[in-house]
C-alpha cells in the first residue's frame, strides 16, 4: 500500500507545484476515520519518502468539520455532536464526532465501501440499455465503447438533475449507426435508485446506535462527497433529522481539502482569520458569477436542443410551413454552433443569444398553436408532453461544471 501512496504523493505534489509555481515542503494529510494506527503511520512515512514534511494526519470528517468552523462554535457553546455524511463516487462513510474545546473525538463510524455515485450511474445505464433494446431491437451490452458513451451521458444527466427537474440524453450513432435520444425526469431517476438512497440511511442509524446517541442530540450534519448534491439524498437525510438544516454551503468535493488547508495555515502560523474571511468572500463572489454563467449557458443549450427536437417531431413539424420550419432550423443550428465555439462566454452573452433565438422561434410556435387552436389533446392537437420547449423545460446532454 505504501508504494501506491508514495506514487500518489509525488504525482499530486508535482501537479500542485506546477499550478502554484512554488515548491511545497509541508502538508496536512487527511485519512478516513476508520484508518488504524499502522495505516496512519504508513501514510505519514510515505509522505516523508516523497519529500514532504507531514505536519499532521487528520481524519477526513474532522477536516470537513473544521471547514465549517464547527470547532470554533463548539468552543463558544460547549460540546457539539457532528455527523459527517460522506457519499462519493464509489464509497460511503458516516462518522459521528464530538467536539469540545477544540478536541475532536470520533464516537462511531459506519458506511459501505461499495455504494456511491457509480451505483446510481449503473442503474441509469441498465435502464437505458433496455430502452435502446426496445426501440432499436439492438443489444449494446457486448459493446464496451457504446456502454462507455452511455455511461458518460448518464453521469452528466445525473449531475444536471441535481439542479433541474428533467433532462435528455442524446447520443449520435450509439451503436451500429443508430442514434439514441431519451428524456429522463428527476422523479424517474429517484425511482430507479430509491432503494439505494434509502440504504444510505442505514449507516446513519448504525452510527447513532454505536455511539449510544439519539438523533435529537446531533447539532450539525455536514455533507461531503459529490453524490450528496442529489436532492433526494438531502431530503431523506433532512427528514431523518426532523428537518434540521444541512451544512452544504461548501463544495462537497472540496470540504475535506478546505479543512486540511485551514489546519495547515494554523500549524504553519499563517492562520490569519481576517485574511481567510476576506478570501472566502472573494471566492464566494467568483462562485456566484460562475454559477450564473453556467446557468445561462445551460438555459441556452437547453432551449436550442429542445426546439430542434420539437420541430423534428413529425406531429409538430407537419403543422409548420416549410419556410418557418427552415427559419427555426437555421437559427437553432447557428445557436448550437455559436455555443460550441463560445464555451467561455460571459453570462450576458449567453442571455443575449437566448433572447435572439427566442425572438425567432417563439412567434412561429405561438402562431402554430393559434392556427391549430382547440383541437383535442391540448394546443394544436398535441398531448401535454409535446408542448413547445421553454427555458425551464427538459434539458439536453449538458456537461455541468462544478
Amino acid at each position: 500500500m505504501q508504494v501506491v501512496i508514495i506514487w500518489v504523493y509525488r504525482n499530486i505534489l508535482a501537479e500542485y507545484e506546477t499550478y502554484l509555481g512554488v515548491t511545497i515542503k509541508n502538508a496536512v494529510v487527511t485519512v478516513p476515520a476508520y484508518f488504524n494506527d499502522s495505516q496512519r503511520q504508513a501514510t505519514k512515512d510515505a509522505g516523508v519518502i516523497a519529500g514532504l514534511n507531514v505536519l499532521r494526519i487528520i481524519n477526513e470528517p474532522t477536516a470537513a468539520a473544521i471547514a465549517y468552523g464547527l470547532d470554533k462554535k463548539a468552543t463558544s457553546v460547549g460540546e457539539k455532536n457532528v455527523l459527517i455524511f460522506d457519499l462519493g463516487g464509489g464509497t460511503f462513510d458516516v462518522s459521528l464526532l464530538t467536539i469540545e474545546e477544540g478536541i475532536f473525538e470520533v464516537k462511531a463510524t459506519a458506511g459501505d465501501t461499495h455504494l456511491g455515485g457509480e451505483d446510481f450511474d449503473n442503474r441509469m445505464v441498465n435502464h437505458f440499455v433496455q430502452e435502446f433494446k426496445r426501440k432499436s431491437k439492438k443489444d449494446i451490452t457486448g459493446n464496451p465503447r457504446a456502454l462507455r458513451r452511455l455511461r458518460t451521458a448518464c453521469e452528466r444527466a445525473k449531475r444536471t438533475l441535481s439542479s433541474t427537474a428533467q433532462t435528455t440524453i442524446e447520443i449520435d450513432s450509439l451503436y451500429e449507426g443508430v442514434d439514441f435520444y431519451s428524456a429522463l425526469t428527476r422523479a424517474r431517476f429517484e425511482e430507479l435508485n430509491m432503494d439505494l438512497f434509502r440504504k444510505c440511511m442505514e449507516p446513519v442509524e448504525k452510527c447513532l446506535r454505536d455511539a449510544k446517541m439519539d438523533k435529537s442530540t446531533v447539532h450539525d450534519v455536514v455533507l461531503v462527497g459529490g453524490s450528496t448534491r442529489i436532492p433526494k439524498v438531502q431530503q431523506l437525510l433532512q427528514d431523518f433529522f426532523n428537518g434540521k438544516e444541512l451544512c452544504k454551503s461548501i463544495n462537497p468535493d472540496e470540504a475535506v481539502a478546505y479543512g486540511a488547508a485551514v489546519q495547515g495555515a494554523i500549524l504553519s502560523g499563517e492562520g490569519n482569520e481576517k485574511k481567510m474571511v476576506q478570501e472566502a468572500e472573494k471566492y464566494k463572489s467568483e462562485d456566484e458569477e460562475h454559477k450564473k454563467k453556467v446557468e445561462a449557458k445551460n438555459a441556452l443549450e437547453n432551449y436550442a436542443y429542445n426546439m430542434r427536437n420539437t420541430i423534428r417531431d413529425d406531429k409538430i413539424g407537419e403543422k409548420l410551413p416549410a419556410a418557418d420550419k427552415k427559419k427555426i432550423e437555421d437559427s437553432v443550428e447557428e445557436a448550437i454552433q455559436w455555443l460550441d465555439g463560445n464555451q467561455t462566454a460571459e453570462a450576458d452573452e449567453f442571455e443575449d443569444k437566448m433572447k435572439e433565438l427566442e425572438s425567432v422561434c417563439n412567434p412561429i410556435i405561438a402562431k402554430m398553436y393559434q392556427g391549430a387552436g382547440g383541437e383535442a389533446g391540448g394546443p394544436g392537437g398535441m398531448d401535454d408532453d409535446e408542448a413547445p420547449p421553454s427555458t425551464g423545460g427538459p434539458g439536453p446532454k449538458i456537461e455541468e461544471v462544478d
